[in-house]
């Protein structure tokens, strides 16, 4: 009985943990540029002085679904969507460079390019800084190019170029919604084959269906371990009373 209740009690637990994880991609299904976290379960041996045949459950992130998600026409001069593999750089919340297929670009006030996040966009020198403009085109090679204020067409600059990187997918790690980041702070170097779309925003690769599917079954399976928890504890109940005296 013993050995019952633990399984399910641990059972139930991690089936908490998988449950947050798929809540949180749906949370994200709107979240352009992100990609869907992926979780397993598998048994394990309890560590320890006790007796070998306890055994319990284990939920972990087993990495990220790197599949594209639906490309979405926008029209929108700074939205760009990167083509096949690659990321766009950007410095993320604690400084570091971090990496995204967030296209959803905006030109603060203060001039600086930022994700719909509000994450800097970096070039070869850093964040991005566009000066005040009549209007702002980003090319399929990450060149961020302005016409300034009372100019025409004829006076376009160049004012920065989006660093384009190419790592692995294996070596990168979720950060926060739509970040990626290297181990042990590392960067990865510009990738010039990597190639922009304008007008465009790569969506979600959230399936909202299978998602759904997944959080019924996770909240039936969780019933399902509470029940032979409850079993359990009658069973242990009826088990006390038939070795009391009469």
């Amino acid at each position: 009985m013993d050995n019952s209740l633990y399984v399910a009690m641990t059972g139930a637990q991690e089936l908490l943990n998988a449950q947050a994880v798929n809540n949180f991609n749906l949370a994200n299904v709107d979240t352009t540029g992100f990609k869907a976290e992926m979780a397993a379960f598998q048994g394990q041996a309890l560590a320890g002085s006790g007796y070998a045949a306890r055994v319990y459950a284990t939920e972990s992130t087993t990495g990220w679904n790197d599949s594209p998600g639906p490309m979405i026409t926008t029209g929108r001069p700074l939205d760009v969507a990167v083509q096949g593999q690659g990321f766009i750089a950007v410095q993320g919340p604690n400084g570091e460079e971090a990496y995204t297929r967030n296209g959803d670009l905006h030109v603060q006030a203060n001039g600086m390019l930022v994700t719909s996040t509000g994450q800097l966009v970096l070039g070869s020198n850093g964040p991005i800084s566009v000066p005040p403009s009549a209007s702002v085109r980003i090319g399929s090679d990450g060149t961020v190019s302005a016409v300034p204020l009372g100019q025409g067409p004829d006076t376009l600059v160049t004012v920065g170029r989006i660093k384009l990187v190419n790592p692995d997918p294996a070596s990168l790690t979720p950060a926060s919604g739509d970040l990626f980041t290297l181990a042990n702070g590392a960067t990865a170097p510009a990738d010039a084959s990597v190639r922009l779309a304008s007008g465009v925003l790569e969506a979600s690769n959230v399936d909202v269906a299978d998602a759904m599917v997944n959080m019924i079954d996770l909240a039936r399976d969780f019933e399902l371990q509470v029940k032979v928890m409850k079993s359990t504890d009658t069973n242990a109940a009826a088990s006390s009373q038939l070795l009391q005296p009469t």
